[in-house]
């Protein structure tokens, strides 16, 4: 249930394997969040990272996810993907995975692993759909596995006494009823606002695909499944607000707020005020702050003269605007804004009109001391004072969700008492990144599980058959 990240290869591998498998889509396509995920995969030991002089191993792979999450993850599942992430890497190697010239690569955009082992496609998520789109149609000519689109599942039927026997399907037209063991790949719940504020209590700003709203979870709680990753929720650090669509954003137009870029501006929450300091380098950290803060959004604040010399990919403000496109969207573009003096720059962004005005006052005057008292920042470059002034709106952004059906190590999905419950099983997303990642953002511990669990769950399942 559910065509994407999981679902295809699980369906790929169980019927290689023998198995008779339907692989059922509520979308009109598959792939679900591959269409907009940067497609990152983490594994230790590939021969791409041998080819280029790179030593790395699963352990070592271990030992980075265990200190970015501080043992925040589920250790079972952890090892699981260490392990077998390699072979994973190497099953889309040897079906020509385009991959991006760079990777691997270290990833800034979170907490960096200290080895080189992020890869990806040259198209992103996109690569690898290309690889499971053939690997599927293949497997559709030669095996018994059909594939329905635009199928919400609507029910799990179970039997007298409790097992998953099977699911209710509307497809063409009808409500039909599909016998066998039920693998749930139905993603996360970013696209659900309410389900997102009952698990979590934040407002969503989403950047997930728009299918993404939870089936799988609440199809698995409707027959007493239990729930994972509860309280490891964190938002993703700054977005900026969709142009056409209220409480969505689009993760390819946004700031450049990492490490990578040295910081002229500052961030003020809706009073004003500062409330980290912008150059710290820990992703992690600023992530962690954001989430205290009012409503999640903030805005960073600059001059003129920050802007002149925003110049250069690793330097823009916006990612893809040099300075003067950024001066063309302000006041045209939402969220992004331009004035003559503070004040009136405050009353266009919404912000606090005193508390703005204060807090560059405090600013500047750091700048001249060469010491922040406020946050201990030590990058301050210079004033901000050379109108036009600008300010530009970030939201806590959510890419992927953090909640999800409890599983135990067979991928089985667990009831509320901790007990498998048979004849269902679930992977991807609708677990919760909180089951891989824990607490924080590991780069490729969402899209490396994904398929992993995927391939491992479909070969058991295909030589049950």
């Amino acid at each position: 249930m559910g065509a994407g990240t999981a679902g295809i290869p699980c369906a790929i591998h169980a019927a290689q394997g023998g198995a008779r498998v339907l692989l059922v889509e509520k979308d009109a396509k598959i792939g679900g969040t591959l269409h907009i995920t940067g497609g990152h995969m983490a594994a230790g030991g590939t021969r791409r990272q041998a080819e280029r002089g790179i030593v790395d191993n699963p352990e070592m792979h271990l030992a980075d996810i265990h200190r970015i999450t501080k043992g925040t993850a589920r250790d079972d599942l952890v090892e699981i993907v260490a392990r077998n992430a390699p072979e994973t890497l190497e099953w889309l190697t040897d079906r020509d995975f385009p991959f991006a010239p760079e990777s691997p690569r270290i990833i800034y955009g979170h907490e960096p692993y200290e080895t080189a082992r992020t890869h990806y496609g040259k198209d992103e998520g996109l690569s690898i759909l290309e690889v499971l789109q053939k690997e599927l149609d293949a497997c559709v000519a030669e095996h018994d596995l059909e594939v329905w689109t635009s199928s919400p599942v609507t029910e799990l039927l179970t039997d007298d006494e409790g097992r998953v026997i099977g699911v209710g399907v509307y497809h063409g037209g009808a409500e039909v009823e599909v016998h066998g063991t039920v693998v749930l790949s139905t993603g996360g719940y970013g696209a659900e606002p309410e389900l997102f504020m009952e698990f979590d209590g934040a407002p969503l700003v989403s950047a997930t695909a728009r299918t993404s709203t939870g089936d799988g979870i609440l199809l698995g709680q409707s027959i007493g499944a239990g729930l994972q990753g509860e309280g490891t929720y964190l938002p993703t650090f700054g977005g900026l607000p969709d142009p056409q669509t209220p409480g969505r954003a689009n993760w390819n137009d946004r700031q450049r707020l990492t490490s990578e870029r040295p910081p002229r501006e500052i961030y003020v929450d809706k009073f004003g005020q500062r409330w980290v300091a912008e150059d710290e380098e820990s992703i992690d950290e600023k992530e962690r702050a954001l989430a205290t803060i009012a409503d999640q959004t903030f805005w960073t604040v600059f001059d003129d003269a920050a802007l002149e010399l925003s110049t250069g990919d690793l330097n823009q403000m916006i990612v893809g605007k040099e300075p003067d496109e950024v001066r063309a969207v302000a006041d045209t573009r939402p969220g992004v804004h331009s004035a003559a003096t503070l004040e009136e720059l405050a009353r266009k962004a919404g912000i606090d009109e005193a508390g703005l005005v204060a807090q560059v006052e405090a600013y500047n005057a750091a700048v001249a001391d060469g010491s922040d008292p406020q946050f201990g920042r030590t990058y301050l470059p210079a004033p901000i004072a050379q109108g036009p002034f600008y300010a530009i709106r970030n939201h806590a952004i959510t890419l992927v969700t953090f909640t999800g059906l409890d599983i135990d190590a067979d991928f089985r999905v667990r009831d509320e008492s901790g007990e498998p419950i048979e004849g269902l099983y679930a992977i991807g997303e609708v677990i919760g990144a909180g089951a891989t990642c824990g607490n924080t953002f590991c780069s490729g511990m969402l899209v490396t599980p994904a398929l992993t669990f995927g391939r491992l769950l479909g070969t058991r399942l295909g030589g049950a058959a």
